[in-house]
């Protein structure tokens, strides 16, 4: 009798010549991983006029910018359960957490809660939140980084092996953000405890939480299960292998933005590209994803192709190519 681990050598391997060929391999997914993700794009306003192309690409729902009332909400997401789809996701992006103006602290986080009640409505499963970001002072590049924390404070003790001082203002301003940040979203729990709604947390080139065993022992920290990562798999490549962070968020991993990005030859900097043209191994953040058994949504976080030709790479990637 075949094992289990021959049958997955095959059909990865049937997988890959799929690839090479150019075409997709239908049902090598669900065959070849104990895992699936549901296909989404990111839309503003939920209409008709833009999820129907979205339906008719293949596409199983969408994640919104559009942050309205809940009326509003509750229309968007009977559109989109009428054509077949989901509103998944709410995306707030950016908040002021770390401020030092008590008034930009108390106007996000009523934005945050806006938004809570709005993906509530919408039936969505969470929001995603970029809790606050710095600049301005020194800090090392991406691959300089070898950073040491307290994880019972979530402190930065070091970034860098060796002389620290030329980044004290980055270690105070980082360990600011994580106190103001756990300060604020442990306000907005109870809301989303009330809710249903998860706080997705997101670290998106806001130099913060910048390694996957920090940043997942900062999430971890809040110890509920309404806070969680949402996870997009293109942006810190220039920190680690996309496959690394998969592997240290585990379970606490909600949701996923598909895009990628290409290194510069030495492997220092780099653009953002289309999926699968860039540096990461996607079949490596597919296994990963199994393994820690991720079965949710990721939204792809990209223009100017098709949408026709975005969900083609989108099915190449969640069979394992």
């Amino acid at each position: 009798m075949t094992s289990l681990s021959t049958r997955r050598r095959f059909l990865a391997r049937a997988a890959a010549a799929a690839a090479l060929a150019g075409v997709s391999a239908p049902g090598l997914a669900d065959a070849a991983f104990r895992t699936h993700i549901r296909k989404a794009m990111i839309i503003g306003e939920v209409t008709e006029a833009a999820l129907r192309p979205l339906k008719e690409a293949g596409f199983d729902g969408v994640e919104t910018t559009h942050i309205c009332s809940e009326a509003e909400a509750a229309r968007g997401r009977a559109v989109a359960e009428g054509l077949g789809l989901r509103v998944h996701s709410v995306l707030r992006g950016w908040m002021e957490f770390n401020s030092a103006d008590p008034a930009r602290v108390t106007d996000t986080l009523e934005q945050s809660r806006l938004a809570l009640r709005a993906a509530h409505a919408y039936g969505a499963d969470d929001i995603l939140l970029v809790p606050c970001k710095i600049g301005g002072m020194p800090m090392p590049e991406p691959w300089e980084f070898d950073l040491e924390f307290d994880p019972g404070t979530g402190h930065v003790t070091r970034v860098v092996a060796g002389d620290n001082a030329p980044y004290a203002a980055y270690i105070k301003a980082q360990n600011h953000a994580v106190d103001t940040s756990r300060a604020a979203v442990e306000k907005l729990i109870p809301l989303a405890r009330e809710l249903k709604v998860i706080i997705a947390l997101e670290n998106v080139w806001n130099n913060l939480w910048v390694k996957p065993a920090y940043f997942r022992n900062f999430v971890a920290s809040f110890n509920d299960p309404w806070v969680k990562a949402y996870y997009d798999i293109g942006n810190h490549v220039k920190y680690a292998p996309p496959q690394d962070w998969i592997r240290a968020l585990g379970p606490l991993i909600v949701k996923l933005h598909v895009k990628d990005f290409k290194l510069n030859p030495d492997g220092h900097g780099g653009k953002f590209v289309h999926p699968r043209e860039g540096s990461i191994n996607w079949p490596e953040v597919r296994r990963a994803l199994d393994e820690v058994g991720y079965n949710g949504w990721a939204s792809i976080e990209d223009g100017g192709l098709p949408l026709a030709e975005f969900s083609r790479r989108f099915d190449l990637i969640e069979s394992g190519q």
